[in-house]
Order: structure tokens, then C-alpha cells, then sequence
């Protein structure tokens, strides 16, 4: 019997094995991928090392993805690390004076970098050095130390948090992923499908897809959710099968799930349908403010369910009418 260790170990090689290894294999976002593809093959012809690029937009789109693919592509080793794991000067000191020539680093959840960090990022980014203040008081002094050509991959999912000096340092550019249709989603569901050895129908395939919440990360989930349902009870991976692996889960016909769910009911049945607070919604449903903010309402607005007002969240007819309610004029 698998450890839970064995199953996070496992799932954990499973992502990365559906991760696209060209950019023929990765779907969708076809602006930048053909602003990557002249970017990285000038840089190839000058025989530099590529400019720096940012990645910006809601998790789950494939940021860490095209960094990868950045370094397939360039042939260069890749370096991965995030804002929070950088917690001293010293830490990026390390990762810096370790790379060699043309190498990636790609920083996720870079806007979480400490103002500290920062300033010492701008010189490596700009002119290639590295810049040590050794002692303290009177006699600290600085030395420069020389790095190797590389090129910053950075991601965000908060770029307004991002500060204007370090955003401006991306020279390369900065690219906004945009969410998945549900065509695209169907492709990149039956490649990992055929990468896993399930056989899906069609008819399943799209019934994950328009479950997805628009992300491939999402869909990958429900697709390796519902394999493992019809293995455990020998059905076929079609849509039936699929509907019932998606109610056990709790995820409806659109993709809502229960604390989707619960959201909505609290601000009808305590609410009146809003408007209300934040903090007051947060505290009805039990979660952080910041998670329902990042992670619970953006597919909820992007659904047309609620809307953020100045006087706080309500719910749409649409929503109302998706619970089953009768809809509240105000």
C-alpha cells in the first residue's frame, strides 16, 4: 500500500511528465509564445544571453511552464527558486555566483522578494555585478564581484505588487497569460490523457474541459481525479463515468465547487444577495480574507455571479438562478 509520501512523490513526477517539452506541445498563449520564439532566436544569432522576461496573471496558467520551456529551448540549465525562498542578501548571492554562463533563473512569486533583496538584484540584472557590503559602521566596504550572462525568468500573480524599478528592469518583456477556452482545454486534456495511457472519449473530455475554471492546472487535476475513479471501479473513461467522479468531488457543471458554493449561499440566505463586506464574508464562510479575495471570486466575477461593489460583494441574477433561488431585486 502507497505512503502518502509515495502518493505526493507520485503525483508530484506525474505534473511534471504533463508539462509540454516544445513549443508545438504547449497550447494556447500564441502571442507571446511567437514573441518568445524571435526573442530567444536573436539572442541565439548574437550568441547572448536572452533578455530578461516577466510572467504575469492567475495561477495555474503555465508561467513556470514556458520558463522551462525557455530553457529546453535555449539549451541552458534552469535554476528554480521563489520570492519567499530568498529570504537574505546572501541567499541570492548564492544562486547568482552559482550559475554559469547564459543559465535561466526563474523566480516565482517574485513580487514577494524583500526590498533588500531588490536592490541588490537591479546592478546583476543591469550591468552583471554583484554588489557585497562586507562589515558594518565606518569601515564596511564594498567589493564587486563579476557574474556570468544569465537571464531572469521572473512570475507573478500579483504584478501590482510588483515594484516599478524592478518590473522596468525586464527588458525582454512582460507577458500577460490569459485564461484557457474550452477547445484549448480539450487539447491539453487528451494530450495528458494519452501521456497517463487512459483512454478518454471525447464526450468525457469535454465534460472536463468546461468543468476546468478555464486552467490547465485545474483540468490536469480533474482529469488525473477521474482516471483514478474509473480505475477503482473498471469503467470506462467516458462521460458518465466522468460526471460521477466530478460529483464525488463536489465539482458542479460549471466548475463551482462547495466553498464556491458556500459563498453564494451565505451572502442569499444571511444577506439578502448583498451588498456586503469582505471581512464579513470571510468570517461567514471561515476562510481568509485573501483567499476568498485571490482564490474564491475571481471565477465567480469571471462567471458573472457576483460583482464587486463600492458597498461590497453581491450576487447576480445568474448566481441566484444557479442555487436555485429566486432572484432579489434590489
Amino acid at each position: 500500500m502507497s505512503s502518502p509520501d509515495n502518493k505526493k512523490t507520485e503525483d508530484s513526477y506525474l505534473d511534471q511528465s504533463l508539462r509540454p517539452l516544445t513549443w508545438e506541445e504547449y497550447i494556447g498563449q500564441k502571442p507571446i509564445k511567437d514573441n518568445l520564439k524571435i526573442l530567444l532566436q536573436a539572442a541565439k544569432q548574437r550568441g547572448h544571453a536572452a533578455e530578461h522576461i516577466l510572467f504575469y496573471g492567475p495561477p495555474g496558467l503555465g508561467k513556470t511552464t514556458l520558463a522551462n520551456l525557455i530553457a529546453l529551448e535555449t539549451g541552458r540549465q534552469i535554476r528554480i527558486t521563489s520570492g519567499p525562498a530568498i529570504e537574505r542578501v546572501g541567499d541570492l548571492a548564492s544562486i547568482l555566483t552559482n550559475l554559469s554562463p547564459n543559465d535561466i533563473l526563474f523566480i516565482d512569486e517574485i513580487h514577494r522578494l524583500s526590498k533588500q533583496v531588490e536592490e541588490v538584484l537591479y546592478p546583476a540584472l543591469e550591468r552583471g555585478v554583484l554588489d557585497i557590503i562586507i562589515g558594518k559602521g565606518p569601515s564596511a566596504r564594498t567589493i564587486q564581484l563579476d557574474l556570468p550572462p544569465f537571464t531572469l525568468v521572473g512570475a507573478t500573480t500579483k504584478i501590482a505588487m510588483l515594484s516599478s524599478p524592478l518590473r522596468s528592469r525586464f527588458s525582454g518583456g512582460v507577458f500577460r497569460l490569459e485564461y484557457y477556452n474550452e477547445p484549448e482545454l480539450a487539447q491539453i486534456i487528451k494530450r495528458s490523457a494519452e501521456i497517463l495511457g487512459s483512454d478518454i472519449h471525447d464526450e468525457a473530455t469535454t465534460e472536463i474541459a468546461k468543468r476546468s475554471r478555464f486552467t490547465p492546472r485545474t483540468a490536469n487535476y480533474l482529469l488525473k481525479r477521474c482516471r483514478d475513479y474509473a480505475l477503482v471501479h473498471s469503467k470506462k473513461l467516458d462521460k458518465q463515468t466522468v460526471r460521477d467522479a466530478l460529483s464525488i468531488l463536489m465539482v458542479d457543471d460549471i466548475g463551482l465547487m462547495e466553498i464556491d458554493r458556500k459563498y453564494l449561499n451565505v451572502i442569499i440566505d444571511k444577506f439578502k444577495g448583498g451588498p456586503v463586506g469582505l471581512g464579513t464574508i470571510s468570517a461567514a464562510i471561515g476562510e481568509d480574507p485573501s483567499t476568498v479575495e485571490d482564490v474564491i471570486e475571481p471565477y465567480l466575477i469571471q462567471e458573472g455571479m457576483i460583482e464587486r461593489t463600492p458597498r461590497g460583494r453581491t450576487v447576480t441574477k445568474k448566481g441566484f438562478e444557479h442555487l436555485g433561488f429566486d432572484f432579489i431585486e434590489k
